[in-house]
């Protein structure tokens, strides 16, 4: 039988490979997150009809004489190159820009893919809603109030508690800005109510209790008689309520005795100073705070005293007019520009950055940081094995997974709110499509063709 036949079935074979490649290709031009496979081929083997001889005396060299015996398939290998991204708007959607895939986790199998069309389930979990696989990262780790996330541990199942609860916390830090005018009066003995409340600056601010109630912090400003850059203030913290809150004030804690302090101003308008009524005074230099305590409505009381909240009132930075009270020519300001207590809350809603952290943000205004999505990279991502559904599994020529944060070793940057589409090329695929049908209606030419000589050769009798 003449080779050619064989050389042509098995190119009608392979161009059948390379066009079922292809289908299946444009069959996923809409699939989140699918690679784009190719086909490769090379020739097989060959039959010897002469070898090489080498150069003589006599003569040159002779090459050999072979035959090929037709062509398979080298390789079908994957393209990963960047798909498209596509913007959803969805918080759950998440896209990786560069390398790396994100990591699944069914029982004891491991998946990885590039398609983050993820979803929450029941019980708060991150899955893929398609199958059911759990998204893989690091949950924060609450320690001495803070939250921590452990990268460098395993990776776990990511939850994302919604409607939990964010417990109150007491107010204990509260940041001043303002401005005093220069330009108001001092007070004189025996004023009258409006003169008073003509050359008084007064700052309002809420705080809140351990128990997440709101309180009113009262400050009122007033220049000290005979001292041009000295003003008194007097602190109140619900200044309305029936029941007295005792407020205090000093630098000492241990020392607190009434509810006021002088806030010392240099010529350039600057804070230089705070004193409070039982003779401390503050450093010259740096950041500059006074302590506030005040009685907890409500709250039990401990061996018969009162339970005291106390909380530092930060005035600014010494020669500095950042964030820091001052003392010029200008309209007074009223600026609380930050405290720290709140209310309680219930986890409404949350984002996820490029870095993969996903914060919370609670009802209360508060937000905290509760995980991070890993991202798995390859030494060879080529030698993934597929396992459907868009997903890889690792292989004996993969290498092993790097598994680690966004941005990192090489990773990629997480999109949220997008999907990365596929990254396959009508044209180009249409293109190989022509060429695959080519090929293949060339190798049934040449099968036809090699059945009409072999015809021939049945007739030479007659």
């Amino acid at each position: 039988m003449m080779r050619s036949l064989y050389s042509g079935v098995a190119g009608l074979q392979n161009h059948q490979i390379r066009m079922d490649v292809i289908g299946n290709n444009i069959a996923n031009v809409n699939t989140i997150g699918f690679k784009k496979n190719r086909v490769n081929f090379q020739d097989l083997l060959y039959q010897q009809i002469s070898g090489a001889a080498r150069p003589n005396e006599e003569v040159g060299g002779v090459n050999p004489k072979e035959v090929g015996l037709g062509m398979l398939v080298a390789s079908i290998d994957t393209i990963h190159t960047q798909g498209a991204m596509q913007t959803t708007g969805v918080q759950t959607d998440v896209a990786i820009q560069g390398n790396g895939f994100f990591v699944l986790q069914k029982g004891d199998q491991r998946f990885y893919t590039r398609a983050g069309a993820f979803s929450l389930d029941r019980d708060g979990t991150l899955v893929n809603p398609a199958n059911g696989f759990r998204v893989q990262g690091w949950n924060a780790q609450v320690i001495n109030g803070k939250e921590i996330l452990n990268t460098s541990g395993a990776i776990e199942d990511l939850v994302i508690p919604v409607g939990s609860k964010d417990p109150a916390k007491a107010t204990e830090q509260v940041y001043l800005a303002c401005n005093l005018d220069k330009r108001l009066q001092e007070i004189p003995e025996g004023a009258t109510e409006d003169t008073i409340r003509a050359n008084t600056w007064r700052v309002e601010e809420k705080i809140y209790d351990a128990f997440g109630i709101e309180h009113i912090l009262r400050v009122d400003f007033a220049k000290v008689p005979g001292q041009t850059n000295q003003w008194r203030a007097t602190v109140s913290i619900d200044p309305q309520a029936a029941t007295p809150t005792n407020t205090a004030v000093g630098l000492n804690p241990a020392a607190l005795g009434d509810n006021t302090f002088i806030v010392e101003f240099d010529n350039k308008g600057t804070l230089q100073r705070v004193l409070d009524n039982q003779g401390n005074e503050s450093p010259q230099a740096g950041n500059l705070a006074i302590n506030i305590a005040f009685d907890v409505q409500g709250a039990t009381p401990v061996e018969g005293a009162p339970v005291r909240q106390t909380f530092a009132l930060n005035l600014g930075t010494v020669g500095s007019v950042k964030n820091t009270i001052t003392q010029f020519a200008e309209a007074s300001s009223t600026k609380v520009y930050q405290q720290d207590g709140y209310s309680m809350g219930y986890l409404e809603n949350f984002k996820i950055d490029q870095s993969g952290i996903i914060t919370a943000v609670y009802s209360n205004g508060s937000t905290r940081t509760i995980g991070q999505l890993a991202i798995a990279t390859f030494t060879n991502p080529n030698g993934l094995e597929k396992a459907g559904e868009t997903n890889f599994v690792q292989s004996l020529n993969s290498g092993l997974a790097n598994i680690g944060p966004s941005g990192i070793a090489g990773k990629g940057k997480i999109l949220a709110g997008n999907l990365e589409m596929s990254n396959v090329d009508l044209a180009e695929q249409f293109t190989d499509m022509i060429v695959t049908q080519r090929g293949f209606q060339a190798n049934s030419k040449t099968i036809q063709t090699s059945d009409q000589m072999l015809q021939e050769l049945l007739t030479l009798k007659r």
